[in-house]
């Protein structure tokens, strides 16, 4: 059995992991789901949530939890966090796994990797600090859940977005990309699936779902996780 570190996006939480994380535990895996300081039950920490801030807790999960052979997965922004975390603590990592990832190089913020039009709407939505969430429909988030998930959705802090990833090369690990290929989103991540799939080491893995997969399709999720 593997253990699992399941990563959230920006404006998530670790509840946006739930029913994945059941069908993992379910199947005999153990699985952590932190949630990043700024964000759903540690919203009052938004005043000093930066990137580098996100690595070092993930970083330092992985550390002081002693955790080995992990299967690291990240969602969305959260790539960025999966990456720096990796290149600080890659002996602890058996496989990086990210979902709809934004696919930063070290030196790039999450703001360097938008489409003109998604950084158009990130303008729009940032005030005080922070960027509001969107409405989960653009996340793939059907009417059954959006109730759910929209009372769940935080405000991003800014500083996480618009920070570099200071992320230096590290030892080639098992890696997996999972390209959700529905939904307003897709323009944002096709790209970074296009350039994986020719890339030695990666494996690219197209899924039918929303930007939300762990939200709308999470049985299915977790087993593309195990494969």
């Amino acid at each position: 059995m593997a253990t699992f570190v399941l990563v959230h996006g920006a404006w998530h939480g670790g509840w946006c992991w739930r029913d994945v994380a059941a069908e993992l535990s379910f199947a005999g895996h153990d699985v952590l789901t932190p949630t990043s300081s700024g964000l759903a039950e540690r919203r009052a920490l938004a005043a000093s949530a930066t990137l580098s801030a996100h690595i070092d807790e993930l970083a330092g999960l992985l550390y002081f939890a002693d955790l080995r052979e992990v299967v690291l997965v990240g969602h969305s922004y959260g790539a960025l966090v999966v990456t720096g975390a990796a290149a600080r603590a890659h002996a602890r990592i058996s496989r990086l796994v990210y979902v709809d990832g934004m696919m930063a190089e070290d030196g790039q913020s999450m703001f360097d990797l938008l489409v003109p039009a998604r950084r158009k709407w990130y303008e729009e939505a940032t005030s005080g600090g922070v960027v509001v969430p969107p409405a989960p429909e653009a996340l793939g988030i059907g009417p059954d859940r959006a109730d759910w998930v929209a009372d769940r959705l935080s405000p991003q802090p800014l500083a996480t977005l618009t920070e570099p990833l200071a992320a230096p090369s590290f030892p080639p690990l098992a890696r997996q990309y999972i390209r959700c290929t529905q939904g307003p989103l897709t323009g944002s991540f096709s790209g970074f699936a296009t350039r994986l799939r020719d890339t030695a080491g990666w494996d690219v893995m197209d899924f039918d779902s929303g930007h939300d997969a762990m939200i709308t399709r999470p049985l299915d999720l977790a087993a593309a996780l195990v494969t």
